[in-house]
């Protein structure tokens, strides 16, 4: 299916998503090699043909696979007062799990694998 994408939501932050590709995503509590099910779609398109959700597309999931964990870059927080000696500095490594999209599944398909069987 060339040209197949989808739009998910995880963690408050919407990923343009095709199979075949590898996102990073905040933290999720999943081992490495588990198998991770989006449902929050909110857009799912093949070519031409889209299916826009209201707010999500009913039916639709996408499959993915954990590649494990990865820290972002470090982001320095640097509190300052002027004269008052006051000084804080923080650093911070956000958490992210690596994830590869493995499959696009519509309410359709899923008609479909299932009249199959």
């Amino acid at each position: 299916m060339a040209g197949t994408y989808a739009i998910v939501e995880s963690g408050g932050k919407q990923y343009k998503v095709s199979p075949g590709q590898t996102i990073e995503v905040d933290r999720l509590p999943v081992a490495e090699g588990d198998t991770v099910e989006l449902s929050r779609v909110l857009l799912v398109a093949d070519g031409d043909d889209a299916i826009i959700g209201t707010p999500t597309v009913d039916g639709a999931r996408v499959t993915a696979t954990c590649l494990g964990e990865k820290k972002g870059n470090k982001i320095i927080v640097f509190k300052y007062k002027a004269k008052t000696r006051y000084r804080r500095k923080k650093g911070h490594r956000q958490l992210y799990t690596v994830l590869h999209i493995d499959s696009i599944i519509t309410l359709e398909e899923r008609r479909r694998q299932r009249k199959r069987h």
